[in-house]
């Protein structure tokens, strides 16, 4: 019988940048709500370490959990911290459609 593991992004989040573009991509596919945003901070948090980002933010890490959770309505102030914290940079420029 084969055994199949439970796939994770965080499992292909092994560099700064493949956590940079998977951050990118999200961004560009979120649905305008955060959540694809939040959650993809959340799944790069894991793949970094909660309790090093925990420190380098100041924030609780069940804090970090919660706000990064699908659930959670973060603060933008917060998701600044997280982004700085992760050494991601967030980039804007003219949408073209």
């Amino acid at each position: 019988m084969m055994k199949l593991k439970k796939w994770d992004v965080i499992d292909h989040l092994k560099t700064e940048e493949d956590m940079a573009l998977y951050f990118d991509a999200c961004i560009e596919e979120d649905p305008g709500d955060g959540s694809l945003i939040r959650a993809a901070l959340g799944d790069i948090a894991r793949a970094h370490g909660m309790t090093q980002l925990a420190r380098d933010t100041g924030l609780a890490r069940e804090g970090l959990y919660k706000a990064l959770s699908a659930d959670g309505n973060p603060e933008f102030s917060t998701i600044l911290r997280v982004i700085k914290a992760l050494g991601l940079r967030l980039h804007v420029e003219v949408a073209r459609h």
